[in-house]
């Protein structure tokens, strides 16, 4: 029961409403896994998120994961997710990912992997400028689970990302003896570079111009172009976030419906001091 639970949350839920990468769970496994495993997953999210932030048009989606594990703690996974306000792509985007977590100690355990990432031209994600991804995570378990990952996103641009996260599962009974409903709270905070949003931003008003849209000025009112660049390039606070996931899992299956709320700091170019909230269900079956 607790493998199934670790595993998802440490290997497989790569989306968590981001279209990218999950860089503020705080559940992994602690040793590598008695034998090899293929989960595969479906979710629902009503909004994609990038590190708390989101596109200035909401952009809800389904997804279908696939995550195969060794036992030697290497994985491979695939996902492709629809954006439901897509009428021109049947697959808004393809997720390709390859990595490998090891114990370090008792307690702490390490992940690193690489995933690229193929998005249609004009593609409504924020992220969509940056399609590939390495990222480091060290993870301590104790009372509480914490987890420090390092993201660099790179493509049109190059974008690197630090999250800090804490939280805690609990255990909140059964309804069999086969089965187990946890809940996990669990904040994290992000700080970063945002180049991404700047090609974003061109990228859209390009699309929109296309469809017949008028504009107004891409970034708003701004005093000069060094203060946009000296935004863009430095690295600094861009988000809180908390998440609240809700799980009934048996041996094979997991349903997990999970709620974001995110605070954007007054340095995040997608909508200084905005709180958003993501909603997701999801539902995965190992074997």
């Amino acid at each position: 029961m607790k493998l199934i639970i670790l595993l998802i949350s440490a290997g497989l839920w790569s989306l968590h409403c981001s279209g990218q990468t999950d860089s503020s769970g705080t559940n992994t496994m602690d040793s590598p896994v008695e034998k090899s495993t293929l989960t595969l997953g479906a979710t629902y999210c009503n909004n994609a998120d990038y590190y708390g932030q989101k596109a200035v048009e909401n952009n809800p989606y389904l997804a279908a994961s696939a995550t195969y594990h060794f036992r030697s703690g290497v994985y491979f996974s695939g996902l492709a997710y629809r954006l439901l306000k897509d009428s021109v792509n049947t697959v808004s985007a393809e997720n390709l990912r390859g990595g490998f977590e090891f114990s370090v100690s008792k307690r702490l355990s390490a992940d690193f992997n690489y995933s690229h990432t193929f998005y249609p031209s004009y593609s409504p994600l924020l992220q969509a400028s940056n399609p590939d991804n390495i990222s480091a995570s060290l993870t301590y378990e104790n009372f509480l689970s914490s987890k420090l990952t390092a993201d660099y996103a790179f493509g049109k641009t190059t974008d690197f990302f630090v999250t800090a996260g804490t939280g805690k599962q609990i255990n909140l009974g059964h309804l069999t003896e086969k089965d187990i409903i946890t809940i996990t709270p669990a904040v994290a905070v992000t700080a970063g570079t945002q180049h991404f949003y700047q090609t974003y931003l061109i990228e859209k008003e390009i699309q929109d111009s296309l469809l017949g849209f008028v504009l107004p000025p891409l970034t708003g009112p701004q005093t000069s172009e060094v203060s946009q660049t000296v935004t863009t390039t430095q690295f600094s606070l861009l988000s809180y976030n908390f998440n609240c996931p809700l799980a009934y899992s048996r041996a094979g299956y997991m349903i997990e419906i999970n709620y974001q709320l995110s605070l954007l700091s007054n340095k995040a170019e997608s909508g200084p001091g905005q709180l958003n909230s993501f909603l997701s269900a999801s539902f995965y079956y190992q074997f």
